[in-house]
């Protein structure tokens, strides 16, 4: 184990570990995405750490269940995350 440690240059993985007010650049865990519903095809914006089930607008099939943190996708979602 070095005894150096880097704290100017932390590696990503480190840097991801950290708690979020804890790193070089704070930032937060969180982030939106887009879900695609399997029926009807239709997209809908989804917070990642969603408190409530998520519907989907076209044919109300649930899209997400909230769970302790992160919010889980319902089998068969496609879905992409952005900032």
């Amino acid at each position: 184990m070095p005894l150096a440690k880097d704290l100017l240059h932390p590696s990503p993985e480190e840097e991801k570990r950290s708690h979020k007010k804890k790193r070089l650049v704070q930032s937060p865990n969180s982030y939106f995405m887009d879900v695609k519903c399997p029926g009807c095809y239709k997209i809908t914006t989804v917070f990642s750490h969603a408190q409530t089930v998520v519907l989907c607008v076209g044919c109300s099939t649930v899209l997400c269940q909230p769970t302790g943190g992160k919010a889980r996708l319902t089998e068969g979602q496609w879905s992409q995350h952005f900032v």
